[in-house]
């Protein structure tokens, strides 16, 4: 057991030395992206500060929305309606060179169309997330990046979990438990970072395997096949990829669809689920096909508290999607994907995985501290071991 835990320990130094510089931006990137949801949707709200209306002023028919939204040229793709009254709504418009979509704010009383958003926060968090997965590279060079950074994230799972077998006491006593639960004052540097490293970790442990759990998964599709098999499924196949337009073709204009009995539509997703936050509707291309509205009574991040639910032109419902309709491997594997930020859990889990990141930092600057100062005994002890046999070599040579 002895032998065992020795060779746990360097690999888990080892682990921490290789990794650490990556698991630390992961970190404080991980940090600084806490309540990305939160920030951006205040500062889209501060940029359109859209007044308190009056007691008399009533939201525009999204057929009447949309239909103003369309006078500037370019037919709306979807409509996503809040239910903050004061928050404006918002359209998904085709990009000029028909690839992709924007999303642009509309005045819910008006129709005015207020922009794209805080730009500058939304550039922002664009950066930050750009480092937390692929180190900041872009093109190319992001398969690259996000390879070291799922490398990083196994290592970071297996230090984790060696970490706590390492931090648990030999001696099952409540002195010894004390020394490592609490923060001590008055160390000198090497034990500050000892009890640092190990009070730190035992607290942040459980959301940090959590979190970098939920990173590999996201990481590598092995990972996320294994939760399907732990969930006794087969993992899903990936869907095929549709032939892209041909080289240099124009895209093709789309001829308008009639959106008569919206209106209706829209109130009947509302009264579906009363406590709604967000309603959207995905505007289909065909005059036949029914109306898909993905309805959120969450902040975006809770898969439990949000459906999907289809609609045929009469009203009638076609499909409904739950999260606890789902298979229990899509429900994990979903779960997981939102566990990674804490949004699973609403603001507790987000400032929980915010904290356990804010940790990650500090294990990786006591981590490397300690790994320092014992590779600088390691030099003193060696540089005493060889001084005898250089002073007799230098006597010999005399």
């Amino acid at each position: 057991m002895k032998i065992f835990r020795k060779i746990l320990f360097w690999c888990h130094l080892i682990a921490g030395v290789v990794a650490g510089l990556i698991v630390f931006v992961m970190s404080v990137t991980g940090l600084l992206l806490t309540y990305e949801k939160q920030m951006t949707a205040q500062a889209d709200k501060r940029a359109y500060a859209i007044a308190p209306p009056a007691s008399n002023a009533a939201l525009l028919a999204p057929e009447a929305l949309l239909a103003k939204v369309g006078e500037a040229g370019t037919p709306p793709a979807s409509l996503t309606l809040r239910a903050d009254a004061v928050a404006p709504a918002s359209v998904s418009l085709p990009n000029a060179n028909g690839r992709g979509e924007r999303t642009v704010f509309v005045n819910p009383y008006t129709g005015a169309l207020l922009g794209e958003g805080a730009q500058g926060t939304r550039n922002f968090f664009h950066l930050i997330t750009d480092w937390h997965r692929w180190l900041g590279r872009e093109g190319e060079g992001r398969a690259a990046g996000k390879a070291i950074t799922g490398v990083s994230n196994l290592l970071f799972l297996f230090i984790v979990i060696s970490g706590l077998y390492l931090w648990f006491p030999r001696s099952l006593t409540l002195p010894q438990f004390k020394q490592i639960l609490w923060f001590r004052r008055g160390l000198p540097g090497k034990a500050r970072d000892f009890n640092w490293h190990n009070v730190i970790g035992f607290w942040c442990c459980v959301p940090l395997f959590i979190v970098v759990l939920a990173g590999v998964v996201i990481s590598y599709p092995w990972a996320s096949n294994l939760v399907f098999r732990a969930a006794g499924e087969a993992p899903p196949a990936g869907p095929p990829r549709p032939p892209g337009p041909p080289p240099n073709s124009a895209p093709a204009a789309a001829a308008p669809v009639s959106l008569t009995g919206l209106d209706n539509l829209v109130q009947r997703a509302r009264q579906h689920r009363s406590d709604w936050q967000t309603i959207n509707v995905r505007l289909p291309k065909d005059a036949q096909a029914p109306f898909a509205f993905s309805i959120d009574a969450g902040m975006g991040g809770e898969p439990q508290k949000r459906e999907t639910l289809t609609l045929d032109r009469a009203g009638q419902i076609v499909k409904l999607e739950r999260f606890a309709d789902g298979t229990r491997g899509r429900q994990w594997r979903t779960l997981l994907r939102f566990l990674h930020t804490g949004e699973a859990l609403g603001w507790l889990g987000q400032t929980l995985a915010g904290v356990a990141s804010f940790g990650a930092c500090f294990l990786v600057y006591t981590g490397w501290a300690l790994s320092w100062r014992r590779w600088r005994a390691w030099q003193a002890r060696r540089a005493k071991l060889t001084e005898p046999i250089l002073a007799v070599s230098a006597g010999a040579s005399q």
